[in-house]
């Protein structure tokens, strides 16, 4: 089997000590509390108005600076370097696909030459919170699947072709469709379930040498 595109998630896969983003800028604009209970409210069953409440209410007209340092110093993962170095090797299609920060995404793009990005992002002007949210992600679910086939059809690669690494419930229905799904560095029993592979570890050399071994395994077969 031939794989020609790799798809990540952002948020504990490829930034370390976050499994959303958000909660961090939530830290970082001083609306912790109330951003946790406006989010167990409102995450899964109605993001536009957690959208209006957290970014046009609580966030809104506020000085983005600790914002933007958030992004820029939220730690990268164990093995961010290789793991693209490997990507480059392979001539995969990279795309990130995160339901986190656009800002942070694209430190990582800067860093490392992604070819596709797919996050929300918090609209700054004149640095503050403009209370604009642009959510082509949203939550995931259904909504990274989407995307997944999208960029498919888009280079005419098979989905089979495609991997996928995550670690949480929103990448679940992006795992049911591509070639190898990879759970890394959860305890979600959900995820993985859903996972061809799971990577017990927080280094990212983890993957690509299972990435590796899936492809020796198979050429060994055929």
């Amino acid at each position: 089997m031939t794989f020609k595109m790799i798809c990540m998630d952002m948020d504990g896969v490829l930034l370390d000590d976050t499994r959303n983003t958000w909660m961090e800028v939530h830290k970082a604009f001083g609306t912790l509390e109330e951003g946790k209970k406006l989010t167990e409210q409102y995450l899964y069953s109605d993001y536009d108005t957690l959208v209006q409440e957290v970014v046009g209410r609580l966030w809104k007209g506020k000085d983005a600076t600790p914002y933007i340092e958030m992004c820029e110093q939220v730690p990268l993962m164990n093995g961010i370097d290789e793991l693209f170095l490997f990507i480059k090797k392979q001539q995969f299609i990279s795309a990130i696909i995160s339901g986190g920060s656009m800002r942070a995404a694209r430190r990582i793009d800067a860093a490392f030459g992604v070819d596709h990005v797919f996050a929300n992002e918090l609209v700054i002007k004149d640095n503050k919170v403009t209370g604009e949210f642009l959510w082509p992600v949203g939550v995931g679910y259904e909504e990274k699947a989407r995307i997944v086939k999208h960029l498919a059809q888009d280079h005419d690669v098979a989905l089979d072709e495609i991997i996928y690494v995550g670690d949480s419930t929103n990448d679940v229905e992006a795992f049911k469709i591509v070639g190898l799904a990879i759970a890394f560095n959860t305890d979600d029993e959900t995820v993985r379930q859903a996972a061809d592979i799971i990577v017990e570890s927080n280094d990212l050399r983890d993957v690509f040498a299972v990435i590796r071994k899936y492809l020796q395994a198979k050429d060994a077969k055929s």
